[in-house]
């Protein structure tokens, strides 16, 4: 195994550090460092995958990762990277989003005392900021800081030259709290160094000043680039929203199927930054992008790699095996849940079970019906030139007719024309 400063490297994972001799202190010895995580949902999504991970390869090296949760900033909301100002979290809202990432966290950390030093921690920032007077706050902290020094922050200079927008002072004040975090966490955990996004900079260097004015002491800040897609936008939004690490959010097919339409431009860096693959195997996978990209031996990886680490193999092999059906044309072979899995994304329409009755229902029809077919006549000529399939099954009688007999699970068809599909529930 390289040092952990060279495996970084190597992942492009390195954007900025306050001081470069931080690479050399995670190569020797032990560093206690911390990520805050924002709950605005009850699940991590995508997008945080990179950050959970930073924790896992620096506790894989023997150092001390802390999960912070922002029980406290949550209720506030960091401008960063936001065009118009966050809505306000409710308490109950709030514990709730904690609950579900604490259960995320658990599968990629070990917070086991079995675990010895570096033992992951899992703490929640309310515990102490919802404590903190406004006095305290600004004696202890804001008197560290001139208002010039903070407007010139990126996060909210971008906001004041939206004067439609702005910024309000709730939200400006945001990075005088994690600067706190870092300093109560320097002082009670003796912790050393903050990770996180490089949108994250400006509020990780005003906790290393705060530390340093306060305590005298030296700390650390690095952040890691921006996850974005080949398009510029950011990584984990699609067309249909966010891709979260929740399964009952995004199943374990969805996440495949969504790293699987990874980009060649953009594959190889998903590879480094969201896998464990040893360096050999990503240069490999990089080589078999560059000679036969149709294969996409590289996304495949990628997925399966992926939906291993937060689904884990079985849910990972389900989903491959899933992907393989649709490519094959055999979701007959699938279980229920898996099917409707693969059907989320694609058009679904519902039918009185009782259209079944008798005869069933003309294929023609039904064709018409699911938006395959523009009319009847164009519908007949599809399915005499064996262009429709029920249950992938290829049907070019044009009098034929969807009966009970083709229900999968006593009430499911899925009709096909060419790549499209769409799914009919009898009800």
């Amino acid at each position: 195994m390289p040092p952990l400063s060279a495996d970084l490297e190597f992942r492009g994972l390195i954007h900025q550090v306050t001081d470069p001799s931080v690479l050399e202190r995670l190569d020797r010895g032990q560093v206690t460092a911390y990520i805050g995580f924002d709950p605005t949902a009850d699940s991590l999504h995508v997008g945080s995958l990179l950050q959970v991970l930073m924790l896992r390869r620096l506790q894989e090296a023997g150092h001390r990762p802390i999960a912070l949760a922002g029980g406290g900033t949550g209720l506030i909301g960091d401008p960063g990277g936001k065009s118009e100002e966050r809505p306000l979290l409710s308490e109950d809202d709030l514990k709730a989003n904690l609950a579900g990432m604490r259960a995320q966290l658990e599968r990629f950390l070990d917070f086991d005392a079995t675990a010895g030093p570096a033992r992951a921690l899992l703490l929640d920032n309310g515990e102490w900021l919802n404590r903190l007077g406004v006095i305290e706050l600004l004696r202890d902290v804001g008197k560290h800081f001139t208002v010039n020094h903070m407007v010139a922050k990126e996060s909210v200079r971008a906001r004041l030259e939206r004067p439609d927008q702005g910024i309000s002072f709730t939200e400006f004040s945001y990075m005088l709290l994690q600067a706190y975090d870092f300093l109560h966490l320097f002082d009670t955990e003796g912790c050393r160094l903050q990770l996180g996004a490089s949108d994250q900079w400006g509020n990780i260097t005003m906790g290393i000043e705060l530390v340093r004015k306060v305590r005298r002491a030296e700390v650390f800040g690095l952040t890691t680039p921006l996850v974005l897609k080949s398009d510029g936008t950011k990584f984990g939004k699609t067309e249909t929203g966010t891709v979260w690490l929740d399964p009952r959010r995004t199943s374990p097919y969805q996440l495949y199927q969504f790293l699987l339409r990874s980009e060649d431009s953009v594959v190889g860096a998903y590879l480094r930054y969201f896998t464990f693959l040893d360096h050999d195997a990503i240069r490999s996978l990089d080589a078999a992008t560059e000679a036969h990209p149709e294969r996409r031996q590289a996304q495949r990886a990628l997925a399966g790699a992926v939906c291993a680490l937060v689904h884990g193999e079985a849910e990972a092999a389900q989903a491959e095996a899933a992907a393989q059906a649709l490519y094959s044309g055999e979701l007959a072979s699938l279980d229920e849940r898996m099917l409707l899995a693969v059907c989320a994304e694609t058009p679904t329409s519902t039918r009185p079970r009782g259209a079944l009755d008798g005869d069933g229902v003309a294929l023609v029809d039904a064709v018409v019906e699911a938006g395959l077919a523009r009319s009847k006549g164009q519908a007949r000529t599809l399915v005499s030139q064996g262009g429709v399939y029920v249950n992938d099954r290829r049907v070019q009688d044009v009098d034929a007719r969807v009966g009970r007999h083709d229900l999968l699970f006593d009430r499911l068809v899925v009709l096909r024309k060419g790549r499209d599909y769409h799914l009919v529930c009898f009800e």
